[in-house]
């Protein structure tokens, strides 16, 4: 047997590192994040799993193309510093990324360990790569105190870049162009800056000092943030342009939350999934203007949704206290975009899943609170355009569950404030601003990348997209005259 040969058999016969998480009962009472996360021993054995296939299709998956293998070279010898820096290389949140991205459908799903046969006939999954990139990065910035930086500042290059969005695209664009030298200001509608990051994740997922340490990072750059504002109305992108910007950068996301267009959605109670989620994981500063009323007790609760969002609100709702929480989809699992682990946690919590389940109305009281809601049972019938078969509804198979709360998790769309203040800038019908493949607009020196191009979108795709508007913004600036 060729040595090369011999090395992969002795790697792939390494079991799987379990992930220690908190129990199921103990963690429905507090909001610290799900996963403990590996120790070094245990992370040096995963790394060692890696067999560091030549054509490395985890990297080709992965949207930002970390050298997946490269940094576990590293890791499973113990350099720590150096496999975190390897991520780094080509992310600039891979703490985030880590704890975030779907890997089961992009790196992890595309590793040869996985589906890799074995002498011995076993079966083994694939190397625990999101939560490898968790680990490195964690430590090195524990190990630091914080987020590494450059050794030395760059000088001012005296040009000055508008960032619109604090999420992850935006963040991007703003590290990557001040490491040029530029001044960069980033504008959030939000109290405090993080996008979805901030807003939209929960704490079990990862906690908000990861993105708080970022934002002092970002902040120890040059980068400076102005919040509470809302570009389109409070500022546009014309009076960016006359106050100094020589490009902006467009990264608003896709915050609005889509509608089920059926009776009751009006009632008290019911919410948008982003503003049930901000109601119930942050306080104080944090909470916008019209949403600091805290939750009331929760007693049933119906989240409308099969995808990562609609998990979040069923998770928080449990820890929020609520006895009965029902995640009502209208097609099976099989069709469910979200990640499988997150559901797992769910059920593992306690949440009900009501499948092949659509509602129909909301019922109030004479209050105009939510007190029910009416489902309705489907069958599945060809496929639609999606290629997911399309639900039909089973006639008088309808029946009705009590609730006191609602949240609609049903996808989001791009707000067309911008697009319709901005002269110049195309968007199709969506609100979408349509781009080159370098990030540019139809309107000079206006970049865009992010859920506000794509649709909603993960993190990473965000991410990917900030770094190429970045790297386009530069060139840009590039060929216009030398400021004095």
């Amino acid at each position: 047997m060729p040595e090369s040969t011999h090395i992969v058999q002795r790697r792939l016969s390494v079991s799987v590192q379990p992930v220690p998480k908190q129990d199921a009962a103990a963690r429905v009472k507090n909001f610290d994040e799900t996963y403990f996360g590996f120790d070094l021993n245990a992370a040096k054995i995963e790394a060692s799993r890696c067999i560091q296939c030549p054509s490395a299709p985890c990297q080709e998956a992965c949207p930002v193309g970390n050298d997946i293998p490269g940094a576990f070279a590293f890791l499973e010898v113990g350099d720590i510093e150096a496999a975190a820096d390897k991520f780094r290389e080509t992310s600039n949140l891979p703490e985030m990324c880590g704890r975030l991205c779907p890997q089961e459908k992009l790196c992890e799903g595309a590793c040869v360990v996985g589906f890799a046969i074995r002498p011995d006939g076993r079966n083994e999954p694939a190397v625990t790569i999101g939560k490898l990139e968790a680990f490195c990065t964690d430590s090195q910035r524990k190990t630091l105190g914080g987020y590494p930086m450059p050794r030395y500042l760059p000088e001012p290059t005296g040009h000055h870049v508008a960032v619109v969005g604090a999420g992850p695209a935006g963040l991007a664009v703003a590290e990557q162009c001040a490491l040029i030298g530029h001044s960069v200001t980033i504008y959030e509608f939000w109290p405090e800056p993080g996008g979805v990051l901030v807003y939209g994740i929960p704490n079990f997922k990862m906690r908000k000092s990861i993105v708080d340490d970022y934002i002092t990072h970002l902040e120890a750059l040059g980068v400076t943030f102005v919040c509470n504002t809302y570009v389109g109305r409070d500022i546009t992108v014309e009076d960016m342009f006359a106050q100094g910007a020589d490009a902006i950068f467009l990264g608003t996301g896709a915050g609005v939350g889509n509608v089920m267009e059926i009776e009751g959605e009006g009632l008290k109670g019911v919410h948008k999934a982003t503003d049930f989620l901000v109601r119930g994981n942050l306080t104080g500063e944090s909470l916008p203007s019209g949403l600091e009323e805290p939750l009331p007790k929760l007693t049933n609760m119906v989240v409308i949704g099969g995808g990562d969002t609609a998990m979040d609100c069923v998770r928080t709702g449990i820890r929020l206290g609520a006895e009965r929480v029902m995640c009502v989809y209208r097609r099976t699992e099989a069709e469910m975009l979200g990640r499988g682990e997150e559901r797992k946690n769910a059920r593992e919590e306690g949440v009900e899943f009501l499948m092949l389940t659509l509602p129909t109305r909301i019922i109030g009281n004479e209050a105009g609170e939510v007190v029910s809601v009416e489902l309705q049972k489907m069958e599945l019938g060809a496929p639609d355009a999606s290629g997911r078969r399309a639900p039909k509804a089973i006639k008088g198979s309808e029946y009705i569950v009590p609730a006191d709360c609602v949240a609609i998790a049903i996808g989001y769309g791009a707000d067309p404030i911008v697009p319709k203040t901005t002269s110049g800038l195309k968007a199709d019908r969506k609100a979408l601003v349509q781009i080159d493949p370098s990030g540019r607009t139809s309107r000079p020196g206006v970049f865009a990348g992010g859920d506000n191009v794509n649709g909603a979108d993960l993190v990473v795709t965000a991410l990917a997209d900030g770094r190429r508007a970045a790297d386009g913004i530069n060139a840009y600036i590039r060929g216009l005259p030398k400021r004095r």
